[in-house]
């Protein structure tokens, strides 16, 4: 074996194992030895000889015939984390979205029954729609304010109540049918709208989730309905589901049982 062979082998092992841990997701934290192969596209032989000894040192767990993240990890996580902040965590994965979209995305939470605007990769096109951080909107139009209604009651029974004003002809204003759309993100795990805070525009919005299974904002993509129509944000669904899930663990956040959106299934 030659030198540069030799000192191949352990970054390939390294590819490996770190394969397999990219295998399992909070919709899946426990997985078989048949379900990583055929996440990892590794040879049977090859993923028990690793799973095995990455139970042995803690890198996973097992139980029964499944397998899941080591306990042990959190006790590395942590120090990663430390004097971070959410945001900190967070840009990374809003401007890789942006990149692979090519439209703003942005994190709004909810505040005193509007929504705020805490976090934004702006789209490198011309044509957009401007948005800050900081900015206030309300909670009872967009994609957003879909998603921070749907996993908040309180809140939305407090909208529900208030009058919905119009803002443009695609407006909900009718309070039953804000909730049943409010359910339809809920079941969903996503929400999609066009039209309904700026004519012209369109967003797509997934959950954020923290630590304690609380939510913790809406991830949305937003831009120009010319560019975004229904179809073209239904294509997206499932990168932007990817990036909310990736926030959930960025922030070390857990879906919450009971309740798990059917698409994170």
């Amino acid at each position: 074996m030659s030198p540069n062979e030799t000192s191949a082998t352990p970054l390939l092992v390294l590819r490996k194992i770190t394969s397999i841990l990219e295998s399992f997701s909070l919709a899946q934290p426990e997985l078989s030895l048949a379900e990583l192969r055929a996440a990892t596209g590794m040879p049977h032989s090859t993923v028990q000889r690793l799973v095995a000894n990455m139970v042995q040192e803690g890198i996973l767990d097992r139980h029964g015939d499944r397998f899941r993240v080591g306990v042990r990890m959190a006790h590395w996580a942590a120090p990663a984390v430390q004097g971070l902040d959410h945001l900190e965590l967070l840009t990374p994965v809003l401007r890789r979205l942006r990149d692979e979209l090519g439209e703003t995305v942005c994190i709004f939470r909810e505040s005193q029954g509007k929504r705020v605007c805490i976090a934004l990769a702006e789209t490198r096109r011309m044509l957009r729609r401007v948005v800050q951080v900081g900015e206030i909107m309300p909670l009872h139009v967009g994609a957003a304010g879909r998603v921070l209604l749907a996993w908040n009651p309180e809140v939305a029974e407090q909208i529900y109540r208030s009058g919905l004003h119009s803002l443009t002809d695609q407006t909900i204003t009718d309070a039953a049918n804000l909730e049943a759309a409010v359910a339809k993100a809920r079941a969903d795990g996503f929400a999609i709208t066009t039209g309904e805070r700026v004519s012209g525009a369109s967003g797509i919005s997934a959950p954020i989730f923290g630590p304690q299974a609380e939510l913790y904002g809406a991830l949305t993509v937003m831009g120009p309905a010319l560019r975004m129509p229904y179809d073209v944000c239904a294509s997206w669904v499932e990168p932007v589901l990817a990036a909310a899930e990736e926030s959930t663990r960025s922030i070390g956040g857990r879906l919450p049982q009971g309740g798990l959106p059917t698409s994170w299934i």
